[in-house]
């Protein structure tokens, strides 16, 4: 039966749907002194809503950036069959979990905000606060770091059955995808790149959820202690792995997994304080709060820019860095009769084709970013882009100024003669017309939203409806909205979360990246430098601080049950990274 909501809606009356005047961001400390109302608040009525509820694999955009991606309750095939897994059916509530690892830019945020420490910097893992390696998973944290981080953002860790139904679907697939053997176009695994790759390259491959590199890439901390029979025991209904124990689960494989290794029902486990350079994590938020929006968020550029003109801008592809006798490299893959420059002094490049393919191989000094351009040496006349300009969500209007979205609910009241404004879809519940949240320009709600069905807008995934987002309603809005993440406080003015720590808020979400020249979040990984060239960045790995962390354990029995990173060395009696 589908929930029926009471919720507030506001607005017999059909008049303009303004905005709200436009706040500039505040500082860290709020001295802004709150808006005076030009005219009183309406009356509310209440009129009831039926929800849906989040259909199997709905999306949300979540508090960090993140995307939100909701996996129903009920049965599914869990195990292998055989050794510590044997196959068995399990029952889960219903939850929402991160469809990508916990990016660097994401974790960059809650360290900005004093609420993470910095993960530790791992031998031939890229600098996490390096924003050309935003959208690289976070690695080289610990069980603690990753469940705080989790904790932060309303969520935990994942047990170990919600993160193999996320990953296997209802069936019991091998992998992600299906049950089609691995392969380099699948996933970043065994021998393909030797390198972390960014959350959203191998999209193309998703769980049956939708969710991204569940297999390769990095394995996931998961909040479960292991035990070993622990599947013989467990309860049928939710299980959360045994009550103690000295190791947590890890789940999944990375981009050192050999394919034998790769399959999504297998189980490993580590001491909580192990890290890794492909160890890192997601999250599960069982059940999402009404959390206030942000004051201030970045603008983006709807959909991809396309190229078109007489000039065509040749295809560029940078592969990532990798350590080789102490010093950092980057492959750059350029097309045949294309011209190249290296503009970032101290780096150099060597050409040579491999498997037909024309590819620089480039060496910088550690821990820098460099830039080189290419260009089509065929080209004649300028290109030229097409595309929609800068958008924002529904509730933000954007600061001329600044270029940044800032928070702007619409008064409570009915849709004018044009309608509602962009963003908003025009509700008639009862006989009664009102303005909602509607999809934005990026095909998703709000952070904190999700478009239901049944109601025709965006909803809070906790039902609280009556949560007035992008409607001016400072009364209500205190009454509903169930706080900010910790490094924000509410503004009452304003009706939400301000930074408190250097005006931090969150960044482009994983697949965009900042365009300074737009001033906002662009699906295009390079930029145009002239007619025909694009200018791409090249990165050096910081490799000369080699740090072996399997040395850390000091029992053999310790360092085999992290044999999928260390091995034990008999005749030293030390602990070795593989």
């Amino acid at each position: 039966m589908k929930p029926l909501i009471w919720i507030m809606l506001a607005g017999l009356v059909l008049g303009a749907c303004t905005p709200k005047a436009t706040p500039t961001p505040l500082p860290a400390t709020i001295t802004a002194e709150p808006p005076t109302s030009e005219a009183p608040t309406p009356v509310p009525t209440f009129i009831s809503v039926s929800l849906a509820g989040p259909a199997s694999g709905a999306q949300m955009a979540w508090l960090d950036g993140s995307r939100l991606v909701y996996v129903p309750a009920g049965d599914f095939v869990m195990g292998l069959g055989y050794g510590n897994a044997p196959q068995r059916t399990v029952t889960l509530d219903g939850y929402w979990i991160y469809q990508t690892d916990v990016t660097n830019r994401m974790y960059v945020q809650c360290v900005a905000t004093g609420n993470c420490a910095a993960p530790a910097q791992e031998i031939g893992a890229p600098v996490f606060d390096n924003p050309e390696f935003g959208d690289q998973p976070a690695v080289g944290v610990t069980w603690d770091m990753a469940a705080n981080y989790c904790a932060w953002m309303q969520g935990a860790l994942p047990s170990e059955a919600q993160w193999e139904k996320a990953a296997r679907g209802l069936a019991g697939n091998l992998y992600p995808w299906g049950n089609d053997e691995p392969a380099c176009d699948l996933l970043n695994f065994g021998d393909c790149l030797g390198h972390t790759t960014a959350v959203t390259d191998f999209a193309n491959s998703p769980s049956p959820y939708g969710l991204f590199d569940m297999a390769g890439n990095i394995f996931n901390w998961i909040n479960d202690f292991y035990g070993e029979a622990y599947y013989e025991s467990a309860p049928s209904s939710n299980p959360g792995g045994p009550s103690g124990g000295d190791s947590h689960v890890i789940r999944g494989s990375s981009f050192e997994s050999e394919p034998e290794q790769v399959l999504s029902a297998l189980r490993h486990f580590g001491a909580p304080a192990y890290h890794s350079r492909d160890l890192g994590f997601r999250c599960v938020v069982s059940q999402p709060k009404a959390i206030a929006p942000y004051c201030q968020l970045p603008a983006y550029i709807p959909g991809q820019t396309a190229q078109s003109g007489s000039c065509q801008l040749p295809p560029v592809g940078v592969n990532g860095g990798y350590c080789a006798g102490g010093r950092g490299f980057t492959t750059v893959d350029v097309p045949d009769g294309a011209s190249y420059e290296i503009i970032s002094p101290k780096f150099d490049c060597i050409e040579a084709v491999i498997d037909g393919q024309r590819r620089l191989t480039c060496t910088g000094p550690d821990d820098t970013t460099g830039e080189i351009t290419v260009c089509n040496t065929a080209c004649s006349g300028s290109p030229q882009t097409t595309g929609a300009g800068q958008a924002c969500d529904p509730g933000y209007t954007r600061d001329p100024a600044g270029g940044a979205c800032l928070y702007a609910p619409i008064a409570a009241v009915g849709p004018g003669p044009a309608g509602c404004p962009v963003g908003y879809v025009l509700l008639d519940r009862g006989g009664q017309k009102t303005c909602a949240v509607g999809l934005g320009q990026n095909g998703l709600c709000p952070a904190g939203l999700y478009f239901d069905t049944a109601y025709g807008a965006c909803a809070p995934a906790s039902g609280l409806v009556q949560a007035p987002y992008g409607l001016d309603n400072p009364d209500l809005a205190a009454q509903t909205y169930q706080g900010c993440a910790p490094g924000y406080i509410y503004d009452a003015a304003y009706q939400c979360c301000q930074a408190i720590a250097g005006g931090t808020y969150p960044g482009c979400p994983a697949g965009t990246s900042f365009d300074a020249g737009a001033g906002a979040c662009s699906p295009g990984k390079v930029r145009v430098s002239g007619p025909g060239c694009v200018t791409v960045s090249m990165y050096a790995l910081r490799c000369a601080e080699q740090v072996n962390i399997c040395r850390k354990i000091t029992t053999e029995t310790t360092c085999i049950r992290n044999s999928y990173a260390c091995q034990w060395d008999d005749k030293h009696n030390v602990c070795e990274l593989k």
